[in-house]
């Protein structure tokens, strides 16, 4: 399937660090993607996290990963970015751990979903959870650790015809996989969802409603895996806005 280029755009954007990252609100966004995937028009969406900007900004093709992705906003950084370079908030914090799932339960009944990603014991209780509550089809999962070259997935993925394919293999590699494979899949509808696997498996606890409410989930998460979000919410978060700050004044 080719993947369909969003021209125009469907929502307006910011750009933030060389993205555009649309100004929706999950409602809009959601319905989007169900016009998307009820016409088949291969569509790919990654959620913009501070943690992604600035890796993508690191590297020599800078953010051209992203290029014809529907680019949803995700945290506090990011809105902090915007208010700091457009004076404006975004409209709602639009991350895949809350927009996914409602996504799923709005699809029509059936609709055939394909994982990639996590640990094989994670992305198998993800699969019946998905299976159980949103009562969509779950039509393969392949682990993050298999070792298995990124076409072999790929064809894995169109074998199975999937109409969604979920990619949790963290930023930017899902990313970079959904660029370069998800044509290859047939899948309408192609999305980087980092850590939903785990919230989904219950791996991984979410953070309390009113934290999250304050957009603070990231705190939440800090304090649950220390040692693998020290560097992405200290050195990370302060190259950042200094990334933030440089633009602001370029």
């Amino acid at each position: 399937m080719t993947i369909a280029a969003l021209d125009p755009p469907p929502f307006p954007t910011r750009n933030i660090l060389g993205v555009e990252i649309s100004v929706a609100r999950q409602r809009e966004a959601i319905e989007f993607l169900l016009g998307r995937l009820a016409a088949r028009v291969a569509t790919r969406v990654a959620f913009a996290n501070a943690n992604l900007l600035t890796e993508l900004s690191a590297q020599p093709d800078g953010t051209r990963p992203l290029d014809g992705f529907l680019v949803l906003n995700d945290g506090i950084a990011v809105d902090l970015a915007s208010l700091a370079l457009y004076r404006l908030w975004f409209p709602e914090n639009l991350n895949g751990t809350d927009l996914i799932p409602a996504l799923l339960a709005a699809a029509p009944r059936g609709t055939r979903v394909f994982l990639y990603g996590a640990k094989p014991e994670v992305v198998a209780q993800a699969a019946a959870v998905i299976d159980e509550q949103y009562g969509c089809l779950v039509c393969g999962a392949v682990d993050g650790f298999s070792g298995a070259a990124p076409e072999a997935i790929a064809r894995e993925a169109a074998a199975a015809q999937p109409d969604i394919m979920l990619v949790a293999l963290g930023n930017p590699l899902q990313e970079e996989w959904t660029a370069a494979h998800a044509a290859a899949t047939g899948a309408a509808l192609t999305i980087g969802v980092g850590a939903l696997f785990d919230f989904l498996a219950g791996a991984v606890p979410r953070a309390p409603e009113p934290m999250r409410r304050l957009r603070l989930e990231w705190l939440h998460r800090w304090a649950h895996e220390p040692g693998r979000l020290r560097r992405r919410y200290t050195f990370g978060m302060a190259q950042f806005f200094r990334l933030v700050l440089r633009q602001a004044r370029g």
